[in-house]
């Protein structure tokens, strides 16, 4: 069984769509596919559907749900097969899990972001750059795109948010570290209009912008994130962010870009890049 989660909602047994058109039934996928082999109680199931004010008939609705995705397991499922529809849909104590830890994309994602942060800190910065760009490429859209999303869905889909912006930072640095300032130039810009607050994504764009030899659009950059921050939030660009300002003011030799890959072995470290992990 195949699931993926990053975008639209796609479950696929032996080539046939497992997905049910209704939305209730969807979310009930969509929540056991985000904890695969894992159970999720019944009671988080029916917080996620209904919320505050579930009908009195919400558990008998839930097993509803339940049985209707077995059929459309059984449904694609091979009947000489020696795993019916509650070996992959199982019933556990206080609630139900989805047998399919190994094909869902969430999984595989997490993987390699783990693997390419790991590479990252170890200075490893050709692999955290294939590594977190594979995991990037896994997403196809806002998580479950086309689901309907309650409480307990929301926070899922937060947590998933949040790792692919921290691989995006992660995949940048290394490509800084690597050289790859230019080519980044046209991605961190856009990063930056849809990111005004966000101050890892300016610090890159000011790095990458230094580096091409125009410091005054670096400059204007930092400008433009000061003004956003003092008019949202009151708040001045943390002390890092200062210092690379003044760096680039000063002309400061350590903005210069790395060694190519090749040239007198790794690639030096960007003291100044501001990573959600620094």
């Amino acid at each position: 069984m195949e699931i993926r989660v990053l975008g639209p909602l796609v479950a696929q047994l032996e080539h046939r769509s497992v997905v049910p058109s209704a939305a209730k039934p969807r979310q009930v996928l969509a929540l056991l596919a985000l904890h695969p082999g894992r159970v999720v109680t019944v009671s988080t199931l029916l917080d996620e559907l209904w919320g505050d004010a579930p009908p009195r008939t919400a558990p008998a609705t839930l097993q509803t749900y339940i049985r209707q995705l077995r059929r459309m397991l059984a449904d694609a499922l091979d009947p000489a097969g020696v795993r019916g529809p509650k070996d992959v849909l199982c019933t556990r104590y206080g609630g139900y899990a989805l047998d399919v830890t190994s094909a869902v994309d969430a999984t595989e994602f997490q993987r390699l972001c783990v693997a390419g942060q790991t590479a990252l800190r170890e200075g490893r910065d050709l692999d955290a750059s294939q590594l977190l760009h594979r995991a990037l490429g896994l997403w196809r859209g806002p998580a479950l795109a086309d689901v309907q999303i309650g409480r307990a869905l929301e926070v899922e889909t937060l947590r998933l948010e949040e790792t692919r912006l921290c691989a995006l930072d992660g995949r940048i640095e290394a490509d800084l570290r690597l050289g790859r300032h230019a080519a980044l130039l046209g991605e961190l810009t856009a990063l930056a209009a849809q990111h005004p607050l966000h101050e890892t994504v300016h610090a890159q764009l000011m790095l990458a912008l230094y580096r091409c030899g125009r410091p005054s659009h670096a400059l204007s950059a930092y400008h433009r994130l000061r003004r956003s921050l003092i008019r949202e939030l009151a708040l001045e660009p943390s002390p890092r962010l200062q210092r690379l300002h003044q760096a680039i003011l000063e002309a400061d030799p350590s903005l210069e870009p790395p060694y190519p890959v090749g040239h007198g072995g790794r690639p030096a470290r960007a003291d100044w890049l501001v990573t959600a992990s620094a």
